[in-house]
């Protein structure tokens, strides 16, 4: 087990402790041949393998640990249909009309896909899709937050604008000044999902080996070897779906975004009275914050939220101890329950924060989709890329599609994130805040 698996086995995620129906994959054994190979056991390469086993693409999923051991494990169950900076109208001017609009309707049903397969294929994953909110904590984030809304109504999508009324009547929280809400979006269990996934892909053909970490991905005839302490694999085509947990595998990917911690915790479950105040409708919520403030509840009624650190020592301890008592604050539940659970997964941001497809050779590609958003957004990319694995041109795509650009001084920057959100704590402070 390397450092990184060691230090997070020993936090492991509240999805992992409660979800239902795990059971053992055996690690790769000899050698096997397939059309379609895929380094990584998260969304993104599950959604991948079911959509392309379904096409007949003979398929082998190569996971390091288990199903659902990163990123794909370690969020807080999000199901959020749009991008975590940039609006349309960004986007448009950022890519261009053609691909602009592509990328735009990519992001826009992501969410609908998502609940479209936990139905198809029967996943019990705690799933409500009862949209997903983003309060607006000032006059100016109001104002943003109102053109967010009706750039994606104008598009045909269930954005509605929401007055300070309703945002209070949705959340159970005072102070808002509005907001705006995606009726596509939801919450749901990411370990159970993703476990859902996997089995469907296997029904589909696909074939799963964890504990199969892939050190090597050589060039071979007409395609590709990956090579496994226990097996190898040769593929015509290969993704690389590892999202900031393959850095060793690819050192120069690893370089092409900013790694960020990101802490999640869960209460224990919350008392009837503050329960069917805050959030009746079971709806998550996201708020404009630079310091963002996120809150939802599981099945059980245990309080979830996450956030990031200002780089320190002790934060394993300190910060979800800080996101407690923020939750107690913010939402006004002075008997909040103690923390039941805490853990913490690594996040791969992209300077623009937009999904993308990097390519590393012929036939070779490594997919980002998260940015905050992953669970929709590494979905939809999964169905997308069925298509290129299909034989459909990658430029095609709805994705961006280019070679690695390493961020400039990578070694100094990737903590830029974490040293700036000091900054952003205390001009969230200069706002009017609920």
């Amino acid at each position: 087990m390397n450092r990184t698996a060691l230090k997070e086995s020993q936090n492991l995620s509240l999805w992992h402790a409660v979800a239902r129906d795990r059971r053992d994959r055996p690690p790769i054994e000899g050698r096997i041949d397939v059309d379609l190979a895929i380094v990584g056991g998260g969304f993104a390469g599950l959604s991948t393998a079911l959509h392309a086993a379904e096409r007949g693409i003979s398929v082998a999923v190569l996971e390091a640990e288990i199903i659902a051991w990163g990123a794909t494990g370690r969020n807080a169950g999000f199901v959020v249909p749009n991008f975590a900076k940039m609006d349309p109208s960004a986007i448009i001017a950022h890519l261009g009309p053609e691909r602009g609009e592509r990328l735009i309707d990519f992001a826009g049903g992501s969410a609908e896909l998502v609940f479209d397969l936990i139905k198809r294929h029967r996943i019990n994953c705690d799933a409500v899709q009862n949209g997903w909110i983003q309060p607006a904590h000032s006059a100016a984030a109001l104002e943003k937050v109102k053109s967010r809304a009706g750039q994606w109504a104008a598009r045909g999508r269930p954005a509605v604008t929401l007055g300070s009324r309703s945002v209070q009547e949705l959340t159970g929280v005072r102070g808002y000044l509005g907001g705006w809400m995606d009726r596509s979006g939801g919450v749901l269990d990411p370990v159970a999902y993703a476990r859902g996934l996997a089995t469907a892909a296997e029904k589909a053909g696909a074939r799963i080996f964890e504990h199969s970490r892939v050190t090597a991905i050589d060039r071979a005839a007409q395609g590709w070897t990956l090579k496994m302490p226990s097996g190898s694999v040769r593929a015509g085509k290969v993704l690389v779906a590892t999202n900031a947990y393959g850095e060793e595998l690819n050192p120069v990917l690893g370089q092409t975004y900013f790694p960020l911690k990101v802490f999640q915790i869960a209460t224990a479950p919350l008392p009837r009275s503050s329960r069917s105040r805050l959030l009746p409708g079971g709806q998550g919520v996201g708020d404009t914050r630079r310091n963002i403030l996120t809150f939802r509840f599981d099945s059980e009624n245990r309080l979830i939220s996450g956030g990031m650190h200002v780089v320190g020592a002790g934060a394993d301890t300190r910060v979800p101890q800080a996101i407690w008592r923020r939750l107690a604050t913010h939402l006004e539940v002075p008997d909040i329950p103690s923390l039941q659970y805490s853990w913490s997964g690594m996040a791969a941001v992209e300077p623009d924060f937009l999904p993308r497809l990097v390519d590393l050779g012929p036939g070779l590609i490594a997919g980002f989709a998260c940015n905050g958003r992953g669970i929709a957004m590494t979905t939809a990319m999964g169905k997308a890329l069925a298509d290129w694995a299909g034989g459909m041109n990658v430029g095609d795509l709805p994705l961006p599609f280019a070679p690695p650009s390493p961020i400039s001084f990578h070694n100094v920057v990737r903590y830029a994130p974490n040293v700036l959100l000091a900054w952003s704590i205390l001009r969230d402070r200069l706002d009017r805040t609920p």
